[in-house]
């Protein structure tokens, strides 16, 4: 703890949203999500004065689960905060930085090292594209202002760091005054309006309509009904994208609702009885953005060294990984980079060498077994680190006059009861979760959006709707509140 209290005044005194000092009205919570939702759409709207069109983006394939808007003043969406999450867990579940949790002074001081460490991430998750030639300054513009190229650096660096920030204490403002969390809200925006666009777009792509409603439009008035039902159009036409988007989201609200119920009931108050769940996915789907994150990270790193020459990890055709370490690395997305005919098409477009047969079976086991092991390992740290694990749950439950029929009335017994079900359930959820998500990449979905943007979306939406209706259940009893965490 010695660092932590080294920069103790540092992190106390950080800017922050204030707490509300009551209970906030159902209608009041929605409003500030409503509100914090338009200004993401709003953001996600505005350009970054000075960008040139030959910009490259680095984080394109990962928009679904970063949140971000190519070219706007969001451009790092959600990345700083995920990432400096990662860094603090990893630290924290390694043992290297020693705290506490369930103190509520540690627990100040952790939230407030992750804030610092955004800030420092939004630094460094700039500087190198800004350096590194993908984010490009406008040279006309600068001409027209009579300034450098420098200068319109310095000013695209400004703006994206404002962007950033905002979408830090955006997130904050949601988690405290609204329902739910804000880097939850933000994917379910993004995802959905890719979702919408892929259904409905008329942008034509080499004289074919982008979007799965006009591409079938386009093909039955030019090639015919039946056309429709051939193997050509299986995956060229979206076939195999829409059945793999509707299976995602009947298997995650499935699986959402397989749970074990553990039988509570009130030590003073006699009949008054309930059921703490503990669900399959009990770490929720949030540990899958930090495996999609920490591969994003890692591109980033060999994108950066590609381009200053350094190729022993690999090269790269624009975000497209082409061999080396890094090829394996990457996470797959769509039929494309697992199909041989498509991998073959793909690569042949980039005038670039074909991966063998062995190089592409290799690149889907690594990323099967980086989103299954990696979805263990940080659905465990996520339950250490919020509050989930089964001390922290028996302690909840204690206090709250709770215990479980059958066994002493002491926080020690019901952490024993809960220690036989909640790391077991941890491990398999996260474990199944990474499975369904490499499923999902395999198959991928309308829209563009990538298996795990769709899987994180249903997810989140079906917390969020849980949570909506938690708000609900204590506006109409009040008593509640206390039991389920609310004032």
């Amino acid at each position: 703890m010695s660092i932590f209290e080294a920069f103790e005044p540092i992190l106390l005194r950080l800017p922050s949203i204030s707490q509300p000092t009551g209970h906030l009205h159902f209608k009041t919570r929605m409003m500030w999500t409503i509100g914090i939702l338009i200004l993401y759409f709003a953001l996600s709207n505005v350009p970054l004065f000075g960008l040139s069109a030959e910009s490259v983006d680095l984080f394109e394939m990962y928009r679904a689960f970063f949140a971000g808007a190519s070219g706007s003043i969001i451009l790092l969406g959600i990345g700083p905060i995920v990432t400096a999450s990662i860094v603090l867990q990893l630290l924290v579940g390694a043992n290297v930085i020693k705290m506490d949790l369930t103190d509520p002074h540690h627990q100040a001081l952790f939230q407030g090292a992750q804030k610092l460490l955004v800030f420092v991430m939004i630094v460094l998750e700039t500087l190198p594209q800004l350096f590194g030639g993908f984010i490009k300054p406008d040279e006309a513009i600068a001409a027209a202002l009579g300034v450098g190229t420098n200068i319109i650096v310095l000013i695209l660096f400004i703006q994206i760091f404002i962007g950033g920030v905002l979408i830090l204490f955006m997130d904050e403002v949601v988690s405290k005054w609204g329902i739910g969390s804000g880097v939850g809200l933000f994917i379910i925006a993004g995802v959905s309006q890719q979702i919408i666009t892929g259904v409905f777009n008329w942008k034509l792509d080499e004289g074919i309509p982008i979007g799965l409603i006009p591409k079938w439009v386009y093909l039955i008035e030019n090639e015919g009904a039946e056309f429709l039902l051939s193997g050509d159009v299986l995956v060229q036409g979206g076939v195999l994208a829409l059945i793999s988007t509707v299976m995602i989201f009947l298997m995650v609200v499935y699986v959402e609702s397989t749970r074990i119920e553990i039988p509570l009931a009130h030590s003073a108050v006699r009949g008054a009885r309930g059921r703490f769940p503990v669900k399959l996915i009990y770490a929720s789907v949030l540990p899958m953005i930090l495996v999609r994150a920490l591969q994003a990270n890692i591109q980033m790193i060999g994108t950066v060294l590609y381009s200053r020459g350094i190729t022993i990890f690999g090269e790269y055709s624009g975000n497209t990984p082409l061999n080396g370490i890094m090829y394996y690395l990457a996470p797959l997305h769509s039929p494309r980079d697992w199909m041989p005919s498509l991998v073959d098409q793909h690569y042949t477009s980039l005038g670039a060498t074909v991966p063998a047969g062995w190089q592409i079976t290799l690149h889907v086991l690594t990323d099967a077994i980086m989103l299954i092991v990696g979805g263990i390992i940080f659905a465990i740290f996520w339950i250490e680190t919020t509050g989930m694990d089964a001390k922290s749950v028996a302690a909840k439950i204690g206090g709250s006059g709770m215990q479980i029929p059958g066994f002493r009335r002491s926080t020690g017994s019901i952490e024993r009861v809960m220690q036989r079900y909640i790391p077991r359930v941890t491990v398999i959820g996260g474990a199944f979760i990474g499975f369904l998500t490499f499923v999902a990449s395999l198959l991928g979905t309308v829209g563009g959006v990538s298996g795990t943007g769709l899987l994180l979306t249903v997810s989140i939406m079906y917390r969020l709707y849980e949570d909506i209706a938690s708000e609900q259940l204590m506006e109409i009893h009040p008593m509640l509140r206390g039991f389920l965490g609310g004032r």
